[in-house]
């Protein structure tokens, strides 16, 4: 890429970018690009597609109550609460 496409790519995203910003784009996205190729570029025939990366899958603890936590403490320290909910300020008119 150089600075025309990207002077063409800023206009269509209607951003306003420098002289020296759009020489560095172009560099940056044409190495960008370029990495891009290299990777197309391997041989993939005989991959089979992954829905993820990792393949352990994922360690899960088991579901089982510790601790009841009693909703009545709970509500007691609130500075103000009424039926069960806490009342906060507010904050939208």
């Amino acid at each position: 890429m150089d600075a025309k496409d990207i002077e063409k790519v800023a206009h269509l995203a209607r951003l306003g970018l420098s002289g020296a910003e759009r020489e560095a784009y172009a560099q940056d996205l044409s190495r960008i690009l370029d990495l891009v190729s290299h990777m197309n570029a391997v041989a993939t025939d005989g991959v089979e597609p992954m829905t993820h990366p990792d393949t352990a899958g994922l360690r899960l603890r088991a579901d089982a109550v510790h601790q009841e936590i009693d909703r009545n403490q709970l509500m007691a320290v609130a500075p103000e609460a009424r039926d069960g909910l806490y009342l906060v300020p507010r904050v939208i008119e």
